[in-house]
């Protein structure tokens, strides 16, 4: 790992040498995704390449106090917290050719001490290595890739973030999710973008090293360390009974890769046309449909959107279950506990007025098996998904109301950027880790004017479980976050 010391060196001297500089390089989207500023430099001289590199850096803090209204052993109230940053460095183009190379660094502080019990703020340190080291601070090579770049497409190869439907950045914790491999993006056709991926390896948020795209460790692929399940892909929606050891008795890959394809269409006026798709060999694929249709009337506009996905099991159904979690003794929820195959339909009206957006979406999983989407893409997304909540078990319904204020701005919010929703999800009761609940949620943001640099971001979120889930502990996930980009 790089010395830590040198970062730090690194830091300072790109501060310092910001500080004669104070334009807006760089602007923080309200899903946590950098805009940078200026576009990459063209360059025929190979000593420009870095000599005319732009250097972006960012120093965090992030904050989480996770409230239980009823505690017991295993739910504890808890404030973890994250301090540290990021150096990020994007070469010029030389003939179509260019390079990117980012570390970060995060420093955990947290109440509790037993890393089983850690909630929203787990991805300010490895959970892997504290509970078998004590480390609790992670230092980074999160992005290492060289591109090349013709016309309207880009090839880029390495480690990168990759933002599709099923892969996301997901940056709101300390440091991004990030991927190995290869991803081209091309714009050639006319009103028409497709991407191609094809990754090998995974690095989440809370991991050091890269580890499976589609497995979980055990103490087989893990010997002698604690808590094995931790050290390969342990999203909280990875399907769970895919472990290293049932995988190889099932002569299975255990380092599977992920291959995406997807692509959006504008060819004709105020209609999109959206496809995704991901594929992991002898394991499991979807394909995602989505249209949208906007409706320009006096003053404002609608835009009604479907989408509908489709999981086809190619045999992780019968090593892992249709479950994201093993089925206990007994359960008869799943109508075939050993199958894998899914849908999903979802509907929403999204109405813009002036600098407000009113969202209106549903979604249903049919009663079949669970949606499994372990990359941080969330097939719930921009119809019922709120902060922190999973609503893609099989038989759940969900219904959403959000109003946002300050629509308009684009990572630079002069004005605050406030949003609110109401989630109701129809959980089914059979399933013990599916609950029927209110979801209460409210966000604020905003760019300081004296220092458009600078952004602070509260997000509020209230569970209140209901009817046969009422014996669950309601809770509220507070979280407060601090950026400086330069």
């Amino acid at each position: 790992m790089p010395n830590k010391t040198l970062l730090l060196s690194l830091l300072l001297i790109t501060i310092n040498l910001y500080a004669q500089n104070s334009l807006v390089k760089q602007a923080l989207l309200s899903n946590s995704q950098l805009l940078y500023f200026p576009q990459r430099e063209d360059v025929t001289n190979f000593t420009d390449i870095f000599q005319k590199a732009d250097v972006y850096g960012r120093l965090r803090n992030n904050n989480f106090y996770y409230i239980y209204e009823d505690q017991d052993n295993t739910h504890q109230t808890q404030l973890m917290s994250g301090v540290g940053g990021s150096l990020l460095l994007k070469s010029a183009r030389f003939y179509g050719f260019d390079a990117d190379l980012a570390f970060y660094y995060t420093k955990s502080f947290h109440s509790l001490d037993d890393a089983t019990l850690f909630k929203s703020g787990k991805d300010t340190l490895s959970r892997f290595d504290y509970i078998n080291s004590g480390k609790d601070d992670m230092t980074v090579l999160g992005q290492a890739n060289i591109g090349y770049s013709y016309n309207k497409t880009e090839i880029r190869v390495g480690r990168q973030l990759v933002e599709t439907f099923y892969t996301k950045s997901n940056d709101t914790k300390m440091i991004p999710n990030t991927f190995d491999g290869i991803v081209a993006r091309t714009a050639e056709l006319p009103q028409t973008k497709l991407t191609f991926a094809y990754l090998v390896k995974q690095k989440l948020r809370d991991h050091q090293e890269s580890h499976a795209l589609f497995m979980v460790g055990d103490s087989l692929s893990a010997p002698n360390a604690i808590n094995p399940q931790w050290s390969e892909n342990d999203d909280s929606v990875m399907l769970k009974g895919l472990t290293y050891t049932a995988l190889l008795e099932a002569g299975k890959p255990t380092d599977a890769p992920l291959i995406i394809f997807e692509g959006k269409n504008r060819s004709l006026k105020d209609l999109s046309l959206s496809f995704s798709s991901y594929h992991i060999p002898e394991l499991l694929s979807q394909l995602m449909l989505e249209t949208n249709y906007k409706i320009n009337l006096q003053g404002f506009s609608l835009t009604p959107g479907v989408r509908y996905i489709h999981q086809f099991d190619h045999g992780a159904g019968a090593v892992g279950g249709a479950s994201l979690t093993p089925l206990e003794d007994g359960d008869t929820s799943y109508k075939d506990p050993d199958s894998l195959e899914a849908d999903m339909i979802a509907a929403r009206v999204v109405a813009k007025f002036s600098d407000y957006k009113l969202n209106l979406g549903y979604t249903n999983i049919l009663n079949k098996a669970d949606l499994v989407t372990p990359w941080r893409g969330f097939p719930t997304s921009g119809y019922t998904r709120s902060m922190g909540i999973y609503n893609w078990k099989a038989n759940t319904k969900s219904y959403r109301i959000e109003l946002v204020k300050g629509a308009k701005q684009k990572g630079i919010y002069k004005k605050p950027y406030i949003q609110t929703s109401l989630l109701y999800i129809d959980g089914d009761s059979m399933k013990s880790s599916t609950a029927q609940s209110l979801y209460y949620y409210a966000a604020l943001i905003q760019n300081l004017p004296s220092l458009l640099n600078f952004q602070y971001k509260v997000r509020l979120g209230y569970r209140d479980f209901i009817a046969s889930s009422s014996q669950k502990s309601d809770y509220l996930d507070a979280r407060f976050e601090l950026n400086y980009l330069f």
